[in-house]
Formats: structure tokens, sequence, C-alpha cells
């Protein structure tokens, strides 16, 4: 299994548009292509001095479904134009990490 982990900023002004916009559009745009081998996305929140960070966690299966999901160069981050109008910042490429072990209670 593969996690992708990416971080974008946004003033705290917009801040709520930008979780908006991922929940109600950009989420479910992902899950309606049905890419092979992608199990799920995370969405965090968190206030840091004059910006609101988001993190994004997202599972799959293996490299080859991340590379469904964002190209051959699979670690440029995936941002739609309407997400960068409210972003203050993002990181250009996303980390990818093999879970090793992933535990329920």
């Amino acid at each position: 299994m593969i996690c992708r982990i990416w971080h974008g900023w946004t003033t705290e002004a917009d801040a709520d548009a930008y979780e908006r916009l991922l929940r109600s559009e950009i989420f479910p745009s992902i899950i309606r292509r049905k890419i092979s081998g992608f199990q799920a996305i995370d969405l965090l929140r968190g206030s840091v001095p004059e910006e609101v960070e988001f993190v994004t966690i997202m599972w799959f299966d293996s490299v080859e479904a991340v590379q469904r999901f964002a190209g051959p160069d699979y670690e440029v981050a995936v941002v739609p134009p309407e997400a960068r109008a409210l972003l203050a910042r993002f990181d250009q490429r996303s980390a990818h990490y093999t879970v090793v072990e992933k535990r329920s209670v």
C-alpha cells in the first residue's frame, strides 16, 4: 500500500471556501474517476500562524495506482485551477510512503 501526502495553505479568509471546494467538488470528482487501486482520501485542517494548513492523505494499492491518478511523474501535485485560486501556497510535489503497517482497533 502507498500513502500519498500533500500540504496546501490558505489565508484564514479563504479556508472555509477551500474546504468546501475540496469536500463538495474535488474529492467527489476523484471518487467518480473510479481509479483502479485508489482506496481512500482523508483531509486534515490545522491553524498555523497567519494561515490555515490543509493536508490530504490518499491511500493506493500500488505506485501504479498512484500513476493512474497523477500521471507518470506521480510525485507532481494534482491541484485544479479552482483550488489554486484559493491557495496561498502549496507543495509542488507530493510525498509517497510504503505503508509498512496499518492497524485498526
